[in-house]
This record gives C-alpha cells, sequence and structure tokens, in this order.
C-alpha cells in the first residue's frame, strides 16, 4: 500500500515524530519531488518513502535494531512494503553495502535528497560539513569518511542525467 499524506501525517503522530524531523522529511520530499520530475519513476511511492524514511526517531526500537531497521519494521507492520524496501536504502551506511545501496532511480533519488538536506535544503557538500562538525565517534565518522565520495559520484550522476544544477533544485523546490 501507498499511503496518502493524510495517512502519513496519521503516522507522524502515531508515532510522534518530531517537529524538526517533519520539517527535515518535508523538505527530502520537496526535492526528491524535482528531481523525480526529471526521471522515469513511481512519484507517489518515493514521496510516501520520503516523507516517511525517518518514521522511526521516536519510535522504540528491538534489540539489534538500528536506524531504518525500524522504521523498515513499522512500515511492514503497517502493510506498506513497497515504502519499507525504499526506506530500507536510504540510511548513510547502505551506500557502502552492495546489498543495500541505492540501484533503482526511486532509491537513488531518496537518498540523495536526504543527503541534501539537514533542517534546510543545504546540498550533499554542506550537509558532510555539518556532520563533520558533529564529531561523530570514530566508526561513524569512518562511514560518513567513506561515503562522501560515492555520495558525491550519485550526486553527479543524478545532476547530470537529470539536467539539473543544486542551485536550480532549491529555486524549484
Amino acid at each position: 500500500m501507498i499511503p496518502t499524506e493524510d495517512q502519513i501525517k496519521k503516522l507522524w503522530d502515531k508515532y510522534e515524530l518530531p517537529k524538526e524531523k517533519r520539517r527535515h522529511v518535508t523538505l527530502v520530499a520537496r526535492v526528491a519531488m524535482v528531481l523525480a520530475k526529471k526521471f522515469r519513476v513511481n512519484e507517489p511511492l518515493l514521496l510516501a518513502a520520503a516523507l516517511l524514511h525517518d518514521i522511526d526517531k521516536k519510535a522504540p526500537t528491538l534489540p539489534g535494531e538500528r536506524h531504518p531497521d525500524s522504521a523498515v519494521r513499522i512500515l511492514m507492520e503497517e502493510g506498506m512494503e513497497g515504502v519499507a524496501e525504499l526506506v530500507k536504502t536510504h540510511p548513510l551506511h547502505a551506500i557502502l553495502d552492495l546489498n543495500i545501496s541505492p540501484k533503482t532511480w526511486e532509491e537513488k533519488l531518496l537518498y540523495l535528497a536526504d543527503k541534501m538536506v539537514k533542517y534546510d535544503i543545504v546540498g550533499v557538500d554542506e550537509r558532510f560539513r555539518l556532520w563533520n562538525e558533529e564529531h561523530l565517534p570514530a566508526q561513524e565518522q569512518h562511514i560518513l569518511d567513506q561515503s562522501y565520495p560515492k555520495v558525491k559520484a550519485l550526486e553527479q550522476e543524478v545532476f547530470n542525467t537529470a539536467g539539473i544544477t543544486l542551485s536550480e533544485v532549491v529555486k524549484l523546490a
């Protein structure tokens, strides 16, 4: 099932998605939809995944779960298997793991849009700069450092294929 925006907002309430995360996912969705106009993708699925990719930020986790495992579980429990499959490919570390790295255009656009947004649309370079300022634990910093060139390559692939620039995305979103 692909939920409506009204159903999505009810899930935000049910799982107590914080206000700042609601802003983040809304902006990710706007960026993803701007990019989607340049590709043949399932826009309703991409929109739902963008709006629900961080649904687990306040939700209880099960032993061994990390983000987005709990989001995937929640979405599966809510009957949104397709959305869950797309959300599974969005965490930063996914680009380093061939099993879950973004492969379809929907996956690539969700992944990239998420890496272009904090609480504003800032682009990949600024988003990574902000992450670097967080003084992450060594393992997370290693993932960040290893991911950056791959995320930049994805950004270039998407922007070149779409014939669009960051400034145009910001303006259109």
